[in-house]
């Protein structure tokens, strides 16, 4: 309950690398809690408390400031790399999650494609006609647009088809059997045949 206001939260960065480049693309926020008891507590362990408490908004409303300020200090430096950030469903719902996300973009000064939202499935289909009217509304901003750990869940042709996606994020589930077991290659190949067919990329 007190992390936030006790600064015991904070943001590593993961680089995103383009395996043809060879070069960095892009970066994902990820948030860790350093406890002054218990040291650093895996995401595994409190993001599901947070998600089940409603303490996620806040704290997701951290990681996406937070995010924000480090890319626009690196765009300073001239690294105009774009950050990507985990969006929970309930922050998601939130009335007034677009006008966040805008204040945001803001006042650190960064145009929209400088942040990349990462969604789950389930946030798709809750309900369809809203979530397509938010990300359209995100996607004026010029936000991009991924889906995180595609292929575990509620994964459907038709949200592929109407929601503004550009990147999906194969579930590391099927990535830890790699290159050796079969069913996971052939998941993956076809999971990156259909993305690049409807013009998205892969992670």
């Amino acid at each position: 309950r007190r992390a936030i206001d006790r600064g015991e939260l904070l943001l590593h960065y993961q680089p995103l690398v383009d395996l043809e480049r060879r070069a960095v693309c892009g970066l994902e926020a990820l948030v860790r809690w350093n406890d002054p008891e218990n040291g650093m507590v895996s995401p595994g362990e409190f993001i599901p408390v947070a998600e089940d408490s409603g303490f996620i908004v806040p704290i997701g409303d951290w990681v996406m400031s937070q995010a924000a300020r480090q890319a626009a200090r690196w765009h300073e430096q001239g690294l105009e790399l774009p950050m990507s950030v985990n969006v929970s469903a309930l922050q998601f719902r939130q009335a007034d999650f677009i006008d966040r996300v805008a204040r945001v973009l803001r006042e650190n000064n960064l145009p929209g494609s400088a942040l990349e939202l990462e969604l789950t499935e389930s946030i798709l289909v809750h309900d369809a006609d809203e979530a397509l009217q938010r990300l359209s509304q995100l996607s004026q901003l010029g936000v991009r647009l991924a889906i995180d750990d595609f292929g575990i869940g509620y994964s459907s042709m038709s949200y592929l088809k109407r929601f503004p996606i550009e990147r999906l994020k194969i579930d590391r589930s099927f990535i830890q059997g790699l290159p050796h077991d079969a069913s996971d290659a052939g998941i993956v190949r076809a999971i990156v045949q259909l993305s690049h067919a409807l013009g998205m990329r892969v992670v």
